[in-house]
């Protein structure tokens, strides 16, 4: 049989705070919406903006933390796979279709702040077992690299 990859990366915002529950089987899972932004000129040479929404669930030990520390418009960096489940529905009978990514490792970006300002951080303290992003040790990494100059926002990808 031939090797086959199911890989998604995505670095996005997070669109509204998590759902949290419990499986049948009593584990916690979190569902949440993910939004990625790509940018393209178009023929007049105007940059257009699009959207694209992703659907998201996390299991065990990532929903916890997905729990504890994302709220809407967390900045997330998000390893899975692409699932697709499927069910029957209660009231019209027909199969439903629901394509995810199933989150496999995050990692929290940007000062630690989702909605209305909230810090992510209880107590200013780390989540255990999260990996963040160290904004203070990550610019003097890119001074050193890059130097003072100044980046325009306008020439950033996303």
């Amino acid at each position: 049989m031939a090797k086959s990859v199911n890989k998604a990366l995505l670095l996005g915002y997070v669109g509204k705070a998590p759902e949290i529950r419990s499986t049948a089987g009593g584990t916690l899972a979190a569902s949440f919406s993910l939004a990625t932004t790509e940018r393209q000129e178009d023929r007049q040479g105007n940059w257009i903006e699009k959207t694209e929404w992703h659907n998201l669930v996390a299991y065990g030990r990532t929903a916890e933390i997905v729990r504890d520390y994302v709220n809407k418009g967390t900045r997330l960096f998000i390893q899975g796979k692409i699932q697709t489940r499927s069910w029957d529905d209660k009231e019209s009978g027909q199969k439903k279709y629901r394509t995810e990514v199933v989150v496999l490792d995050l990692t929290l970006l940007g000062d630690g702040r989702g909605e209305n300002g909230r810090s992510d951080h209880r107590n200013g303290q780390s989540a255990p077992g999260r990996r963040a992003a160290d904004p203070v040790h990550q610019d003097h990494e890119m001074d050193a690299q890059f130097g003072e100059e100044a980046l325009d926002p306008s020439e950033i990808p996303f």
